[in-house]
């Protein structure tokens, strides 16, 4: 009695995690992350005359991360209504572009940090790594390669219809367990772990770096600022991508076997990952920062441009 309990209590977790707490933060995102992405998005392309290869770098993450934002409408409204109301194919696409997104954002900012390390070493960009047109080479490599990545999701993403209502269902959720789980652990390992590992060597680089020049210094109080930039970039990275990728790759293992006798353990699992999974995507908010932080000149522009626009408007008022 105390199991079914217990149980009843998890299932009412899970259900009031997707009605209640993924539209509400998703929301947050939606609202907050849109501003600070449209900000970018216009300041890239009307206040940037001088392109380097990180500005491209921040700019293709900036286009990833309002694609994404994009969606989060219909997602908002799915599991608000606990339905899916759009055509099916938007499913998919819904799903390719969340994941597209999250694993383009890790190799983009993989290629910052080693881009911040180069800037250190070559800062006059004498570096091949650090000219624009290998920028724009590697960036179209990126979309690619992560499109081939997420190839065999869109095979499995399919919207489901029980009980006369259609879900879209995320991936941890659909398809054959004991395929979706090798596919999960390979992809965690090529388009997450790899990419964890060479980002925290080349900050790891660039922090070996920092502290040489500070001794050489009088004073460290120069290098401080990116040197906190640096541990803060991994920890956010680290924090937000290493929960979710787990209770990912659990939530598909606790799948297999018979769901009658495992059903209350799924539903424990379930309810973790659905926490986690906005948390994930929580990159696409406070990736701004880091264009602003980052960014070679860019909020000085940026800044400059909204003060010219609001003394033309005010004057225009006048």
């Amino acid at each position: 009695m105390a199991l079914n309990a217990t149980c009843k209590n998890w299932l009412a977790a899970e259900a009031a995690l997707e009605k209640y707490y993924l539209p509400i933060f998703y929301g947050v995102e939606f609202i907050v992350g849109l501003l600070g992405n449209t900000a970018v998005v216009f300041g890239y392309l009307f206040c940037l005359k001088s392109w380097t290869s990180s500005n491209i770098y921040l700019f293709n993450l900036s286009i990833s991360d309002f694609a994404f934002l994009c969606t989060l409408p219909m997602l908002m409204r799915t599991y608000a209504h606990g339905r899916w109301v759009y055509a099916d194919v938007l499913c998919t696409v819904n799903r390719y572009v969340l994941h597209a997104n999250l694993y383009t954002s890790i190799l983009f900012l993989t290629f910052i940090s080693i881009d911040r390390y180069l800037l250190m070493k070559y800062p006059f960009r004498e570096h091949l790594l650090q000219k624009k047109e290998f920028a724009v080479l590697i960036s179209v490599a990126i979309w690619v390669l992560v499109t081939l990545e997420l190839l065999p999701i869109l095979s499995v993403i399919n919207p489901v219809t029980a009980d006369n209502s259609t879900n879209c269902n995320d991936y941890a959720s659909s398809g054959d367990p004991i395929y979706n789980l090798i596919y999960s652990m390979c992809l965690t390992f090529l388009g997450f772990l790899i990419p964890l590992s060479v980002m925290c060597f080349f900050y790891f680089k660039i922090v070996l770096f920092l502290r040489e020049r500070s001794r050489q210094l009088a004073t460290a109080s120069p290098l401080e600022k990116p040197l906190n930039l640096v541990i803060m970039a991994v920890v956010i990275f680290s924090v937000l991508f290493t929960p979710y990728h787990i209770l990912r790759n659990v939530r598909i293992a606790s799948r297999l076997g018979n769901r009658a006798q495992h059903q209350c353990t799924q539903t424990t699992i379930s309810t973790f990952y659905i926490v986690t999974r906005p948390l994930a995507f929580l990159n696409s908010v406070i990736n701004p920062v880091f264009y602003f932080l980052m960014g070679d000149h860019f909020r000085e522009m940026l800044m400059s441009k909204l003060r010219h626009h609001f003394k033309s408007f005010t004057s225009f008022r006048r």
